[in-house]
């Protein structure tokens, strides 16, 4: 241990994976109102309300147990939704709440059945669409939904292959995303429900396309799509004459997330996350005030609520040492005021920067990463843990995330690396990890333990691996198929076997089965092949320690996932550490249960890598049973 490591504080874990005191800020359309995710007495995350401008703040709902994590305001006066399953099953319930009253309803009581919300609108403000898969639960149709009695009526039923609806201004369905067998998919369109669907874009297997929204007409349909390009951009499609416009394009990184006027529907900007969020202004409306904000203070800024007036936004500076800021900003005056940071206990502490960094995969691909050393110590000789994001279709981005700021306050240094197959990098990125999982997607994690030992920064003989679903696969995947790299491995909820995950998959994402098919390899006809991408075939291989945490109710990846490998290394005495946690699915959404995980993750990590620990002490409440 150094000297820095030796005299930089020990954060403690309920700091860095607790609950936040208060975060997801959300203003009403009436601008009377600011609602808020917060924790109440019981540790519970719950929604609450203070007046906008106010501190009269008060707590709306009573959630028993897993706390809330997910809410939308109505455009009806004083009625905002949230979403909540059961102990982590994903079968999430759209509730109804009144914010004066405080009277909640379940607006989707169906048994087994998984509901979310696809739009509410200020034209129709009694009423919403919902997906919901009561019918039939391999399929989402949509159903409408009266805010004022609670009665939900199907509106457009699943023909059986469309995997995303899009409806217009006036909560009419007017847009479709077939799925195809080849993996491709079609976007449907219609005019009205009279009318028959019409294909007015075919996207193949190796393309993305997604229907954003419509404009307040109903005329133009905005899309995000890499067709012809190999970054997807912003573009205004005409349905009736197939016309297109390009509004924002990058040639390597794709179009992020769009900000629209909440009344007028018009696209004012469009980001890209590059190494850090970046936003592109199209309507000179806001020019003024993206400047202003972007002086406000340091950190990626991000508009995330508006109410129907313009008049008041609520915005977020996300930071990589320290919490997330959120702010009021009054656009007559363009005038900000904090309202409160996500965990302002986080303010002063011992935190680390994280740098973006890019290296030459072997093939001489550019992979992208984060890389987070241990405050005050030289990065020199370090024990070292790459940690792999899930998805895998999916990113790490830069900002406060204590995956990196635990490991790396307990003197490692962390690398994420954004491998092929990433999102956000574009397509050939993204299509370079297709049938490549324990190939060359893992070769590119190989080569990051390569960068930070070339550089002098790890130890080689003391690298960890760790990483939730696909990343718990990584992980997996790294003792068996690399066991000379790793000294240990810490795998949360990742699938052992390919051929197993395939075969258990929830019912609702059978008609995405094509895709799975395309980009990770075919049940039917390619058994073979699956299986020599599965860590459960090569136990045999492991040498060293592994950690796994599971989730019993997880419908993507079934414990039987981490029983089976857990079974196959003690039949050959090798060592694995198993916990599964009896009201959790996919990830511990409790803090209970997350403090006595990454608690079990600590003093593993310490014992095989010699980096620092916190005590264990008393954690009660959590469901773990080590087994």
């Amino acid at each position: 241990m150094t000297e820095a490591e030796s005299t930089t504080p020990l954060i403690p874990r309920e700091t860095l994976f607790g609950n936040p005191s208060r975060t997801m800020p959300r203003v009403s359309p009436d601008g009377r109102y600011l609602a808020y995710l917060a924790p109440d007495d019981r540790n519970v995350l719950q929604v609450w309300l203070r007046g906008l401008g106010a501190e009269n703040d008060r707590v709306l709902t009573a959630d028993e147990k897993r706390g809330i994590r997910e809410f939308y305001w109505t455009y009806r006066p004083g009625i905002l939704l949230y979403m909540q399953d059961s102990d982590g099953d994903e079968n999430f319930h759209i509730y109804a709440l009144d914010v004066e009253t405080r009277d909640v309803r379940d607006l989707t009581p169906f048994d087994g059945a998984r509901a979310t919300i696809l739009s509410v609108t200020p034209d129709r403000p009694d009423e919403f669409l919902a997906m919901i898969n009561a019918r039939d639960p391999r399929l989402f149709d949509v159903h409408r939904i009266d805010l004022a009695s609670g009665t939900a009526r199907l509106d457009t039923e699943n023909p059986g292959d469309i995997v995303g609806w899009k409806a217009d201004a006036d909560l009419i369905v007017r847009c479709g995303l077939k799925m195809l067998p080849d993996g491709g998919k079609e976007l449907l369109h219609r005019a009205d429900p009279q009318q028959p669907w019409q294909t007015i874009r075919r996207y193949g297997p190796d393309d993305e396309g997604q229907p954003a929204f419509f404009s307040k007409d109903g005329g133009t349909l905005y899309l995000l799509c890499n067709l012809d390009a190999n970054a997807s951009r912003l573009i205004a499609l005409d349905p009736a004459s197939g016309s297109e416009t390009v509004l924002a394009e990058d040639p390597q990184y794709d179009a992020d997330s769009l900000m629209v006027h909440p009344r007028t529907r018009a696209v004012e900007a469009v980001s890209f996350y590059r190494d850090r969020l970046a936003w592109q202004v199209l309507d000179n409306a806001v020019a003024d005030d993206m400047e202003a904000l972007a002086a406000v203070r340091d950190g990626d800024l991000d508009v995330v609520s508006r109410d129907l007036a313009d008049e008041n936004w609520i915005v977020a500076y996300v930071t990589d040492d320290g919490p997330t800021y959120y702010y009021r900003y009054q656009r007559e005056g363009k005038t900000s005021s904090l309202l409160f940071s996500d965990r302002p206990e986080l303010q002063g502490l011992p935190l680390a920067r994280m740098q973006p960094v890019s290296y030459a995969a072997r093939d001489g691909l550019r992979i992208h990463a984060y890389l987070t050393t241990p405050l005050g110590a030289e990065p020199k000789g370090l024990p070292a843990i790459l940690v792999v994001h899930g998805g895998p279709w999916a990113r790490d981005t830069w900002g406060f995330d204590p995956w990196a700021q635990w490991p790396a306050n307990r003197g490692y240094a962390v690398l994420q690396i954004n491998y092929r197959g990433s999102t956000g990098y574009g397509k050939a990125f993204l299509n370079a990890g297709n049938r490549q999982w324990a190939a060359t997607m893992h070769a590119d994690l190989i080569d990051g333990v390569t960068y930070l030992v070339e550089r002098g920064i790890a130890d080689p003989d003391r690298v960890a691996i760790l990483g939730g679903s696909y990343g718990g696969y990584s992980t997996l995947v790294g003792l068996t198929f690399t066991p000379e790299v790793f000294a240990c491995g810490v795998d949360l909820v990742g699938p052992s076997s390919l051929v197993t995950l395939l075969e258990s998959i929830p019912p609702y994402w059978e008609p995405l089965k094509a895709a799975f098919c395309h980009r990770v390899g075919d049940l039917e006809t390619e058994r073979e092949f699956l299986e020599s991408r599965s860590p459960l075939q090569f136990v045999d291989r492991i040498e060293k320690p592994l950690l796994i945490g599971q989730g019993a109710n997880d419908p993507r990846v079934k414990q039987a996932e981490s029983d089976q490998i857990v079974e196959a290394m003690r039949a050959k005495n090798l060592p694995v550490e198993y916990v599964v946690y009896a009201d959790e699915g996919h990830g511990f959404a409790r803090p209970e249960n997350r403090m006595h995980f990454f608690a079990m993750a600590e003093q593993f990590l310490a014992k095989h890598l010699g980096g620092r620990a916190e005590p264990v002490g008393e954690i009660d409440g959590h469901s773990g049973q080590v087994r």
